[in-house]
């Protein structure tokens, strides 16, 4: 029988023991603390340590160097950074140095009330030099200047930086809710976009908690320098009782040294106290200023050459008072004088460069202006109408005759109160090239409509159609195309006496204007017009707009709807329900025709309103089956290539049977509308717009059901 050997992992073949601690090598250690949290966490631990192990004098060095190089780390911070929030950690930051500090002070007292019998090297190498060299071994010295510095910290800088922070916490919170109006307002006008805003809130929210977290970190500094007071009191206090007592040492000797000890303690660490307290005095104080503390101080200082200047010459008076050493008073202000002249000079050299800017500036714009003269020249007006210098007193207002302006006023109101969207301005100029009584309507500089008018005269129309019998000038009216008489103005009471229908020059403008407009709202109806017009509607159907658009159909779509609505006189003013209906056929249809005749069966009880006579019918005439089959078999094409393909002798049939029916309506006082099956009703429409614009078409679909018919006759 053969044995087999079986190769054991090394992991495998010793298992640690229970209950063996695993020892973590340099290497592991040092990938733990690259991790930020680790490291912090380990740092704090630290300090928790410091507190309560006692400490070796050589490692107290150590921490004593840190918490002086951390110190002067954040004051560098604090003098660099352009904006206070670039520093927001810094409340964290003072709590952890007043902490380490705190730790120090309670190391270096159980050294020292331990050790400090045994001369002033008991609690290190540190504080022994602060004893030593900066207070040059006089306790009596050392405890001033201790004391001077408690009072530099706690009075004056934590005293005013705290304030300073309390009133910039309550003003940063009062204000906030005027910042986030302010805010909302540049988001709702458009001068931001929503990416901005958060950014803007989230500044707003970051700068409140920073200023409100200083208010509080404040007291921190304060409570350090309470602490370093009392620490030195205690230690001076105890250390003289232990030499006394427990080491047997003389009270001369005892005072001496432990006093020394203590106030070499109090230097180190009321230094760096000191340091970060001016550190958070300056972040606080620089609320309100840009850019680093060099630059804003500097930039402000310097703008002012006379204030150095000023500063000289009291220098050198000071210098010239007896018993004053005049040399450094000189210097200095032979040193400010130059200063001031070299400020001066670059001061003046900016103001011409500031100069030659304007210039600058001012010859770009004067460019700018030419080219938007040539801008100006190339833009189209949507409407306007020019008239001969013998109408000019119809727009004067300055001799009360101002009617023509004030009537087209009332028509853009008028008509976007039926039609459902504003009109554009219409403009009005003289054109020499016309005869004196002529005007001429243009849309988008296209000739629209034309015609004669005279201001001093008034036009007579018989209602039956017929020739004005009175002495005058006949002509063709120029809206309808119906005969008319421009007869004298005192001639207008026998005109109305006779029956006849008068109006004067301003009415027969407007009135000519409203039908071309009406003729032309289609091409009035830009991609500007439709946005704003979405834009207005309330917010249910802006999502609704949003869920649409571009999804199912584009804002070009909607816009081709409401041109084709517009075209036979369609209101759009109720544009929820115009929205509504797109959004339940646009999904299954892209064509804008066959979108439109869905939106005109949601619209039914609006367009049979709009042809209901007086007496409260729709007057209708209607397409007989033979037409019917007609329109229908005459359609070829699939989906939106179909096209209506009728042989022209049977179109001119249907027109004459057509005009005859209506001819006979009109003559009853009736003004029907045509009513064809659903699918036909495009096709017969745009055979009909070709000779009776004003006659409506509509579908079987869209009479509203509970309308009151009046059948006139049928084709």
């Amino acid at each position: 029988m053969t044995d087999l050997a079986v190769a054991t992992p090394p992991s495998a073949a010793k298992p640690p023991r229970p209950g063996a601690v695993t020892m973590l090598s340099a290497k592991e250690v040092g990938a733990l603390l690259k991790q930020g949290d680790i490291a912090l966490a380990f740092g704090v631990l630290a300090i928790l340590v410091v507190l309560i192990v006692p400490m070796p004098p050589f490692l107290l060095d150590l921490l004593f160097a840190i918490s002086i190089i951390f110190s002067v780390l954040i004051l560098m911070t604090a003098l660099f950074i352009a904006a206070p929030l670039e520093f927001s950690a810094f409340p964290t930051v003072l709590l952890i140095a007043t902490m380490l500090r705190l730790a120090l002070n309670l190391a270096s007292t159980r050294l020292i009330l331990g050790h400090g019998h045994e001369g002033t090297g008991a609690a290190g190498g540190v504080i022994e030099a602060f004893g030593a060299f900066v207070i040059g071994g006089n306790y009596v010295i050392g405890i001033i200047v201790f004391g001077i510095l408690i009072i530099v910290n706690f009075v004056v800088i934590t005293k005013g930086s705290g304030r300073i922070a309390e009133v910039a916490a309550r003003f940063s919170l009062d204000a906030m809710p005027g910042k986030q109006l302010a805010i909302d307002a540049d988001l709702n006008v458009g001068q931001i976009d929503q990416e901005e805003a958060k950014r803007r809130r989230k500044m707003l929210e970051d700068e409140s908690a920073f200023f409100g977290s200083m208010d509080g970190a404040s007291k921190f500094v304060r409570g350090d320098a309470i602490a370093g007071l009392l620490i030195t009191f205690i230690n001076i206090v105890g250390g003289i009782i232990i030499g006394v007592a427990q080491q047997g040492i003389s009270f001369s000797e005892a005072a001496r040294s432990y006093t020394l000890l203590t106030a070499g303690d109090g230097l180190v660490s009321q230094i760096p106290a000191l340091i970060v307290s001016t550190a958070a005095g300056l972040l606080v104080s620089k609320a309100g200023v840009t850019g680093t503390a060099e630059k804003a101080i500097s930039k402000q200082l310097s703008g002012y050459p006379k204030a150095l200047g000023m500063s000289a010459f009291v220098m050198v008076a000071i210098a010239l008072l007896p018993g004053i050493p005049s040399f450094p008073f000189i210097a200095l202000a032979i040193g400010a004088g130059l200063l001031a002249r070299k400020l001066d000079r670059l001061n003046a050299h900016a103001a011409v460069e500031a100069k030659a800017e304007q210039v600058a500036g001012a010859v770009t714009e004067a460019a700018a202006a030419a080219e938007e003269t040539m801008a100006s020249i190339l833009k189209m007006d949507d409407l306007k109408v020019e008239i001969g210098y013998a109408l000019l007193p119809l727009v004067n207002p300055e001799n009360g005759s101002d009617r023509l302006t004030e009537q087209i006023k009332g028509l853009r109101k008028t008509l976007a109160g039926e039609m459902g969207f504003v009109m554009p301005s219409v403009r009005i100029h003289d054109n020499v090239q016309l005869e004196a009584n002529q005007y001429v309507i243009r849309i988008k500089e296209v000739e629209a409509g034309i015609g004669t008018i005279y201001p001093n005269a008034v036009m007579a129309m018989d209602p039956m159609g017929g020739q004005v019998q009175l002495p005058g000038q006949h002509m063709i009216e120029p809206t309808f195309g119906l005969p008319a008489t421009w007869i004298d103005a005192a001639m207008q009471d026998e005109a109305q006496l006779k029956g006849y229908t008068v109006v004067d020059a301003a009415t027969v403008l407007s009135t000519h204007l409203t039908e071309v407009i009406k003729s032309n709202m289609p091409d009035l109806l830009s991609f500007v017009e439709v946005q704003k017009l979405l834009k207005e509607l309330p917010k249910e159907h802006q999502d609704l707009i949003k869920e649409i658009c571009p999804a199912s159909i584009s804002i070009t779509g909607v816009q081709r709807v409401l041109q084709l609505l517009l075209a036979e006189r369609i209101s759009i003013r109720d544009l929820p329900t115009v929205i509504e209906a797109i959004a339940e056929i646009a999904p299954s249809v892209r064509d804008p025709r066959m979108v439109t005749e869905h939106v005109r069966i949601r619209l039914g009880r609006q367009i049979c309103a709009q042809h209901t006579n007086p007496q409260g019918h729709l007057p209708i005439i209607t397409l007989s089956p033979h037409w019917e089959d007609a329109f229908a078999t005459s359609i070829v094409g699939d989906g939106e290539n179909r096209r209506l393909a009728m042989a022209p002798s049977k179109l001119h049939e249907f027109v004459m049977a057509l005009r005859e029916r209506f001819e006979e309506a009109a003559r009853q006082g009736e003004m029907p509308v045509l009513v064809t099956s659903s699918p036909v009703r495009p096709y017969v429409r745009s055979i009909v717009e070709r000779f009776r614009t004003q006659t409506a078409v509509m579908g079987q679909a869209e009479i509203y059901p509970k309308v009151r018919l009046k059948t006139v006759g049928s084709i």
